[in-house]
């Protein structure tokens, strides 16, 4: 007897449709699992086998094939305990009649036949949907996660196998799940600018990076407040959209946090430490490769504190995640790309003991350890970054004065307004902010007034910029244009977005 149930799969971030078939035949007692399964779903013929007798079922020694089609993508995690389990049902006969071919199972079952959570169910659930399927059943602490995928198809969260089964046989049918309000995780309330003191030109530049998605690097003497302002910018980032919210929790979700993400009202950051590795960077692993940082942050923000101590393969792995918005990784598994289109908000000294320049003149580097320090960052890398900016100590003055700074709400409420005017020019195309223009639409919507471009000629040619750097400049301008709500870039526009452009002449 076969029995043909479908499940679903992830790859990457990509959920794919699953066919299991579960064949029973005479011979010797064996359970075999083909299909290119992993070592998870090997295991499956443990906790199945086991999760059949706590419920009543009676298998007779026989010859047991399942098979996982299609059978060239590795298959892995324990997704398809639930569909083996229910094929094997129906090809014992315990389950009448075949199971319907518009439901899809998906889920862990432990030893007594409860269902446990899975990774990756929202891209999952896209696959369900995609493939025209109808219905959805899968472990009930999914079921909030699988439900931002909106209308398209009914799902049902289950708890215990044995509910399925008595759906399926129409004893009890099961509620299909309605989505409820979510209780949003709120930003942080003790974050705020109000609490820098000073420091209005460096808040002044991440307004505008946070307007525009603008990456940044900051350097200055320890105590200067780089950390700070940077962990701040999540108070000034706009919502995001519906789009972008799936995407974030369909990349948490591969890694297990998906009802975390889902939970979340605020784009995520991520700051990872400075000994972590190339491969912890870009995301890698055994098996099928998983997410790294670069992944984590995308629609967000990568935060990376004492820049030069990372390992220089580390950096260069950011490079072209910078420019495209996406990163391959290639194992003997296979080869995967995951979204990456992030802020990246860097902070530095200016030295290795970090305090070259400072007034109290305590820097005892020698003018070769100030360069070799950094010359670890390539040039390169240093073009890719729109912002870069000298952080001075605050005065002594502002410190004790200790006047109320203006309010992140206030701040953000700018870039809101700002990032309203990208999506209404942008509208219908795949770009959401100004660092993201393509050139045909830099070429349309980044045209200086005269004195503008007459300025962007004589920097082009004394600071000896780049193309990239000068049309990084140009979209930049844009930006500072969008928070004063002008449509012409004109010269003093031109006039501040140069000025963020100083370390390419002292790197």
């Amino acid at each position: 007897m076969i029995s043909t149930v479908y499940s679903a799969g992830i790859y990457g971030i990509d959920g794919y449709l699953v066919t299991v078939e579960c064949g029973l035949v005479n011979g010797l007692p064996s359970f075999d699992l083909v299909g290119l399964p992993g070592a998870a779903v090997k295991e499956s013929r443990e906790r199945v086998t086991t999760a059949a007798r706590s419920i009543g079922m009676q298998i007779p020694p026989c010859r047991k094939t399942v098979n996982l089609a299609p059978a060239d993508i590795k298959k892995e995690g324990a997704v398809y305990d639930l569909p083996i389990l229910l094929g094997l049902m129906a090809a014992l006969g315990t389950i009448q009649g075949p199971l319907p071919d518009d439901s899809v199972f998906i889920g862990e079952i432990s030893l007594r036949g409860e269902l446990r959570p899975v990774k990756g169910a929202l891209s999952m659930a896209l696959a369900v949907r995609d493939a025209g399927k109808k219905y959805l059943f899968l472990p009930a602490e999914n079921a909030a996660e699988a439900a931002l995928l909106g209308d398209g198809i009914v799902i049902y969260a289950v708890k215990h196998v044995q509910e399925i089964i008595d759906h399926l046989a129409e004893k009890q049918l099961m509620t299909p799940y309605i989505p409820t309000k979510m209780h949003l995780v709120q930003i942080e309330e003790q974050l705020d600018y109000r609490d820098v003191m000073g420091q209005e030109n460096v808040k002044r530049a991440m307004e505008i990076a946070a307007a525009g998605g603008h990456n940044m690097l900051m350097s200055g003497s320890p105590g200067s407040g780089k950390s700070m302002m940077a962990k701040r910018i999540r108070t000034i980032l706009p919502p995001m959209t519906q789009q972008e919210k799936m995407d974030v929790v369909r990349i948490y979700s591969v890694i297990g946090e998906g009802n975390d993400a889902a939970a979340s009202e605020h784009r995520p950051i991520r700051s990872p430490h400075h000994t972590t590795s190339a491969a912890g960077i870009a995301g890698g692993g055994k098996g099928i490769p998983m997410p790294g940082e670069l992944s984590l942050a995308h629609n967000g923000v990568l935060f990376l504190d004492e820049l030069p101590e990372f390992r220089k393969d580390a950096l260069e792995v950011l490079r072209q995640p910078m420019e495209d918005g996406t990163v391959s990784i290639v194992r003997t598994a296979g080869r995967v790309t995951y979204p990456a289109k992030f802020m990246l908000i860097c902070a530095m000294n200016p030295c290795k003991c970090g305090w070259y320049g400072h007034a109290s003149g305590r820097c005892r580097c020698t003018p070769s350890e100030v360069r070799a320090y950094r010359n670890r960052l390539s040039g390169p890398l240093l073009d890719r970054i729109d912002i870069q900016i000298d952080v001075r100590p605050v005065p002594l003055q502002d410190l004790a004065e200790r006047k109320p700074a203006e309010s992140s709400a206030e701040i953000r409420a700018r870039v809101i307004a700002a990032r309203e005017r990208q999506m209404e020019r942008y509208k219908g195309t795949s770009t959401t902010c100004n660092a993201d223009m393509l050139p045909a639409q830099l070429a349309v919507y980044c045209r200086p007034d005269a004195a503008g471009q007459k300025l962007m000629d004589a920097a082009f040619q004394r600071l000896g910029l780049t193309a990239r750097s000068y049309d990084r400049i140009l979209r930049l301008a844009r930006t500072i244009a969008d928070l004063a709500g002008e449509e012409q870039i004109s010269a003093a526009h031109i006039a501040e977005a140069i000025q963020y452009r100083g370390m390419d002449r002292t790197y």
